[in-house]
């Protein structure tokens, strides 16, 4: 079968190969799923520049974690499925429900193969059916950034509600995925971007108020105040990280939330969290989420029939322009990569 390895030690996206492998069988309570789309996360490009967690891979590895295919056959014992269901894989293997486990299971894209394949195997408790609304494209969307944003909203503290207001930080597949589910619930959504066209882009998908952060320099948390009536916002979809974490704090209005995702502003900032204090606020660790927020979302994506947001599709044979695309900037939501 067709497939790409990230090279053991790759540092550069030299690494990202395309090579054969043997097409898989699936064994006990296994399921074999034909692949027809995946996309990056910007965690992907972590793995191939051996900057992810852990350092560069231990062994040559199939990237990526999001995904979606269908059954083409299933090992002895399999019950949750059957041959032709529409599935995507977990990004976690083997975290069912409730609270993150002691050790964090692997995830697919690394250490455990991912999804930028022709066929991959999959343990029955670790994929869920997607919505009967989407794609394969779209449905690729789901595994690490659909989840990440649910868990954020829906699953960390209190869950959001009509009447809330959110803020989403840039216009990536998370934090577009995000504004559509606060939408879908009832909440008042302001996003910031650097980009007036992609803001442009947000307010189609229901964005009520933009902020070009260009324009107010390392003040923009003023804006949200402003926009709020000096209040605050209930919940923050935080995936700047420590470049970005002491405004999205003052951004939080009483007893509001920060979901704490991302670390694309890199490393170095204020995080002293006393600023929650006089609020009631609280802030929450997400790493993606568990197979029941997955399920859970796939069903509030059908009712409210949402759809991720598609930039581009790249062909199976331009994984490597999808990474250089990704990594440019210039996408507004998803990358994807088909597999057909």
């Amino acid at each position: 079968m067709k497939v790409y390895e990230v090279e053991k030690g790759s540092e550069s996206l030299d690494g990202l190969k395309r090579t054969e492998r043997p097409e898989p069988r699936p064994g006990a309570g296994e399921i074999l799923v034909r692949m027809r789309a995946t996309s990056l996360n910007y965690r992907d490009q972590a793995v191939v520049t051996g900057k992810y967690f852990g350092g560069a891979v231990q062994h040559n590895t199939v990237p990526l974690s999001d995904g979606a295919g269908e059954v083409v056959e299933i090992g002895a014992g399999v019950t949750r499925f059957v041959v032709g269901d529409r599935v995507a894989g977990t990004f976690f293997q083997g975290w069912i429900d409730g609270p993150p486990l002691p050790v964090f299971p692997t995830a697919l894209g690394s250490p455990a193969d991912g999804t930028l394949a022709e066929y991959m195997v999959i343990n029955q408790e670790d994929a869920v059916r997607i919505p009967g609304n989407l794609t394969f494209e779209e449905a690729a969307a789901l595994p690490c950034a659909g989840v990440t944003a649910w868990h954020g909203l829906m699953a960390a503290g209190r869950p959001v509600q009509p009447g809330d207001t959110v803020l989403v930080l840039g216009t990536g597949g998370v934090s577009m995925l995000a504004l559509q589910f606060a939408k879908a619930a009832g909440a008042r959504v302001i996003g910031t971007s650097s980009s007036d066209k992609k803001l442009e882009r947000a307010f189609a998908l229901g964005l009520d108020e933009g902020i070009n952060y260009k324009e107010f320099h390392a003040e923009w948390h003023e804006e949200v105040l402003r926009l709020t009536d000096g209040l605050g916002v209930d919940c923050v979809i935080e995936v700047g990280g420590v470049g970005t974490l002491m405004r999205s704090m003052l951004s939080v209005g009483p007893a509001g939330k920060v979901a704490l995702i991302g670390v694309l502003s890199g490393f170095e900032g204020d995080t002293n969290p006393h600023v929650l204090m006089r609020k009631g606020g609280s802030l929450h660790g997400i790493f993606v989420g568990n197979r029941a927020m997955f399920e859970d979302m796939n069903r509030a994506i059908e009712v409210n029939d949402i759809h991720p947001p598609i930039d581009k599709v790249f062909p199976f044979d331009e994984a490597r322009q999808a990474y250089e695309y990704q990594w440019s900037q210039a996408h507004f939501g998803k990358v994807i990569i088909s597999v057909d």
